[in-house]
């Protein structure tokens, strides 16, 4: 009775825990059209139309499985934007997140959607439908790390990307814990209910926290394949003690497989890996057994067979029949097919039994945008809540950034811009602006903002302010001049007052303040500087009148040739005299000369409107502050000795090996095209080009122009091209991994610069490993940027001729001549390629019939054949993951279609991955020789019975570690 009265009180805490997370369930029909209850499970469903999500439209898909969630469907705009789901989370607690896609009938079956999902801005899943009819399934298992999360979707690449539901269902207690949910996310790969009675799968009510467990019986392409032979199902109406801390459901543990001949052995397909992975086995005994029956059994590696000697013993290990014994395994790595048996011991009477399976995939969780700047976007929002660009969704930054922001590519993503002119803002500038350190540009012109400029003394990167045409009050804090950065402010048609700080009437900043009638100059500055000037004025003519007397007295002197040789020699020293102390007056005239044009070209500017246009003055070298200084043929001649030892030659000409008189060693590069007529732009070009400062970019120190012969003058790179060192001689001692992978980012990081550094943009337009250079540290440098067509804002370069070279040139580019920067991201895929492979982009002996680098790397990283293209030299003394993730973002460079690769900023995170990854401990597999091919093969599930150590995350990843 007692016992009875236990299992009561047992079952009455079930069922209203149950009823409690029922309550909680979230269930949206994604593009229904009212709220229902389904009458399979009882779960109630909400429509998205308008309350939920705002865009898209509600699509008919046509579909006859009979669920009413699946006839309708969410279709969205094929466009760069993001469309997000809020849910409503408790931080802390662990859900299991579920999106689903049936796309249904299609007249058009070309136009399959693909696009990718996101939580947040970890990326989920590249979602690829190749079959109409199926649904397909994504689930995420998470702890909540706020009172919301997103799930969004975006970036199509064919076809219109769509969702059909969005489920959210609570977990109790520490179900799916793991020691890394602070970092990672578990995506779910396989939920399999071994034994099963039909192909239906398994879920609410029978397991009450709506997990889906399919069925073995559904033997849908690639999913569960290679059954043994004498592999009978068993079953059981028994109830099962199921009490473990994931509480699977006791419908799915009263079925199982049974091998009669001794074996167990399956294989399964698993999407998006290899990968690192959580794994759950479930055992239950489920057959009355014999008094002398025993049923033990073992893991069998195919290829490793001192795997695992560890022996399962169900009705030992789970203290009795009909109660459930669960292993689970922490971390273990699985690659694209999960090859396993269990085979049973000598000493056993019976078969190995297996129940269900789970496995789920470690996902790295990527930071969302600094809560710093998000505070401040939230409350510029709210200053025109009524409009529509202040209810974009989702994250600022990813996976695409809001209309109105740009953003950094650093992580967490910082702002660096905002946007909002004209966007009817109304109240104060928020004084959390000055938390946004990262900021460049700031634009909030043209809208109703009032009261003063707020504190942004931290704004220490801001360039550009706009202002102009707003309420604005208030003096201007002295302090805005200060600010390093500061290139323009704009303040014009507000109420400002008070005095102008002097630092922006040096000409230094573009400052426009007019229709502001309480600010005024401080009239005493004014007087000072004419003062500057008339006195500056008044010493240049003095010196002038000397110089030309000295000149005049020098003439006479000479003209008196009939003097004694005693009075020549003597007129010699004295007329030798006379031309020294001219010669000293007529350097400082000339320091002097500078001196007046600096002073009183401040002033002048002072007074100025500011102007766009280059000065270029050959006589004088000047060309602006910054500006690359003009170096006289004669000059290049003698460092160069005549153009004696050529280095090198780039796309626009032939580059010589120079050392200038201060010793400092340059690369001197001769113009291919000496036609006059492109001299204007040639002097503009550097004029711009010059402005261009950045480490991983080859500076350029001087030009010449003369004689018909336009000559660049670069910075020395002591190791010559990435293309020597990695298709050099077999004897050159090559790049280690990390020397690539360092290589990789600092030439990923230059290219990112030329497209979103510089205004306005600058596409390369012919990347390739012979253009970038290594200085002596080993530091890559992108060169040749130089006469690049610069990207013009919010337009597509047309060319009538596709620049570039073969095996790196962009087949979309080739094809229709748009030029945009995924041209450059195309050919530095094939950098990527170079440098994991060692080949050369176009080889019929390397390639054979597939011809080049591209071909032959993607068909065989969609084998998942990673090994084949690795570089020998590097083969042993490289992690498998790392090569994965730079082969991974390679391929994704090198897609046909520009719109789905990725950008460099994400280009540089991925290269940036795989180097921790590298860096992480040694418990992570190195790459074997092809000898040993079989023994490299990754983990597979059901690695050790043991518990599993926890992996060393020192370096921002998750490296296998067993003990």
């Amino acid at each position: 009775m007692a016992l009875y009265s236990h299992f009561l009180v047992l079952y009455l805490f079930f069922v209203s825990s149950v009823i409690c997370q029922v309550t909680e369930f979230i269930s949206i029909d994604c593009g229904g059209i009212s709220n229902y209850t389904d009458p399979r499970t009882g779960l109630a469903w909400v429509s998205d139309n308008g309350t939920i999500m705002k865009y898209g439209k509600s699509s008919e898909a046509q579909v006859s499985n009979g669920n009413t969630q699946y006839q309708r469907r969410r279709d969205f705009p094929l466009d760069s934007n993001k469309y997000c789901y809020t849910l409503g989370t408790k931080e802390r607690r662990r859900y299991l997140v579920r999106a689903t896609f049936q796309y249904g009938s299609s007249e058009n079956e070309d136009a399959y959607p693909k696009f990718d999902l996101y939580l947040d801005t970890t990326k989920w899943s590249t979602m690829v439908v190749l079959d109409a009819s199926r649904v397909y399934v994504k689930e995420m298992i998470i702890r909540a790390p706020s009172s919301s999360i997103d799930v969004c979707i975006c970036c199509a690449t064919t076809g219109s990307p769509f969702i059909s539901t969005l489920e959210l269902r609570p977990f109790n207690l520490s179900m799916y814990a793991t020691d890394f949910e602070d970092n990672f996310f578990l995506e779910v790969a396989a939920r399999v209910n071994f034994g099963a009675l039909s192909k239906d799968a398994i879920r609410y009510p029978d397991d009450p926290y709506d997990r889906i467990w399919g069925s073995d019986l559904e033997k849908r392409q690639n999913y569960l394949v290679g059954v043994a032979r004498g592999t009978v199902k068993i079953n059981t109406s028994k109830y099962v003690d199921t009490r473990t801390r994931e509480y699977p459901p006791v419908k799915v543990m009263q079925t199982a497989v049974v091998g009669t001949e001794e074996m167990l052995s399956y294989r399964l397909n698993l999407e998006d890996f290899p990968a690192n992975a959580r794994a759950y086995a479930y055992f239950a005994e489920i057959e009355d057994l014999g008094a002398n029956e025993t049923r033990k059994f073992k893991l069998k590696q195919p290829y490793l067979s001192d795997y695992s000697n560890a022996v399962v013993n169900i009705a030992e290990n789970a203290n009795g029949s009909y109660t459930l014994y669960e292993p689970s395994y922490m971390n273990v790595s699985l690659d694209f097919v999960l090859s396993f048996s269990f085979v049973k011991t000598q000493d056993s009477t019976l078969g190995p039994l297996l129940n269900a399976i789970e496995i789920s995939k470690y996902l790295k969780i990527e930071p969302k945008t600094d809560s710093k700047d998000v505070t401040v976007l939230n409350a510029l929002r709210f200053l025109s809540a009524e409009s529509a660009w202040a209810n974009e969704q989702g994250d600022p930054c990813v996976p695409a950034h809001w209309e109105w922001v740009n953003c950094s590519s650093t992580s967490p993503p910082r702002i660096t811009k905002i946007a909002l002119s004209g966007k009817n803002l109304k109240g104060e500038i928020p004084p959390e602006i000055n938390n946004m350190e990262q900021l460049t540009e700031l634009w909030l012109d043209g809208n109703f903002l009032t009261g003063p400029i707020p504190g942004i003394s931290n704004l220490v990167n801001l360039k550009i302010v706009h202002l102009e045409n707003n309420k604005l009050n208030g003096p201007l804090p002295k302090y805005l001049g200060s600010l390093p950065k500061l290139q323009a402010l704009y303040i014009q048609n507000n109420s400002f007052s008070g005095e102008i700080p002097s630092e922006f009437l040096t000409g230094k900043v573009i400052f426009n303040y007019e229709h502001n009638p309480g600010l005024h100059k401080e009239a005493r500055k004014k007087m000072h500087s004419k003062l500057i000037v008339g006195f500056s004025i008044g010493i240049l003519a003095g010196l002038l009148v000397v110089v030309i007397g000295s000149l005049l007295f020098l003439r006479n002197l000479q003209r008196k040739t009939s003097h004694k040789k005693s009075e020549v020699q003597g007129l010699y020293i004295h007329t030798h005299t006379h031309t020294s102390v001219i010669f000293m007056l007529h350097r400082k005239f000339l320091c002097i000369s500078q001196v007046f044009l600096s002073l009183s070209g401040n002033s002048l500017r002072a007074s100025a409107k500011p102007s766009n246009a280059y000065s270029v003055a050959r006589g004088w070298h000047i060309m602006g502050e910054g500006v690359s200084y003009y170096i006289p043929l004669p000059e290049l001649e003698e460092a160069t000795k005549n153009f004696s030892k050529k280095i090198g030659r780039g796309s626009f000409g032939t580059v010589y090996y120079g050392q200038m008189k201060d010793g400092k060693e340059v690369a001197v590069k001769i113009m291919t095209d000496s036609s006059t007529h492109l001299t204007q732009q040639f002097v503009t070009e550097v004029a711009l080009l010059s402005r261009i400062h950045h480490r991983n970019l080859v500076p350029l120190l001087g030009y010449c122009e003369e004689e018909h012969q336009r000559i660049l003058v670069y910075e020395y790179m002591h190791n010559g091209t990435l293309r020597d060192h990695i298709h050099g001689p077999v004897n050159q001692k090559h790049l280690d991994w990390l020397a690539r992978l360092q290589i990789a980012e600092d030439a990923a990081k230059g290219l990112e610069y030329l497209h979103t550094g510089c205004n306005p943009g600058i596409i390369h337009r012919d990347v390739k490993t012979s253009n970038i250079l290594l200085d002596i540290n080993m530091r890559a440098k992108v060169s040749d940027f130089g006469l690049s067509r610069q990207a013009e804002e919010d337009l597509t370069h047309v060319s009538s001729v596709a620049r570039g070279t073969i095996g790196y040139l962009d087949p979309e580019y080739y094809a229709n001549q748009q030029l945009t920067e995924k041209s450059d991201v195309y050919s530095f895929g094939v950098v990527l390629l170079e440098l994991v492979s060692g080949k050369k982009p176009v080889s019929i002996e390397d390639f054979g019939s597939e011809l080049n680098i591209v071909h032959w790397a993607r068909s065989l990283i969609r084998k998942g054949d990673v090994m084949s293209i690795v570089d020998p030299v590097l083969i042993g003394n490289v992690k498998i993951e790392s090569i994965w993730r730079i082969a991974e973002v390679a391929i994704q460079c090198v897609e046909q279609r520009a719109v789905s690769r990725p950008r460099m900023h994400e280009i540089i995170l991925a290269i940036q991955e795989a180097n921790k990854i590298e860096k992480g401990t040694d418990g992570s597999q190195k790459l074997q020789s092809a000898s040993s091919k079989a023994q490299s093969s990754r983990k597979t599930l059901l690695t050790s019975f043991l518990e599993i150590e926890s992996p060393d995350q020192s370096n921002g990843c998750l490296v296998p570690a067993a003990r």
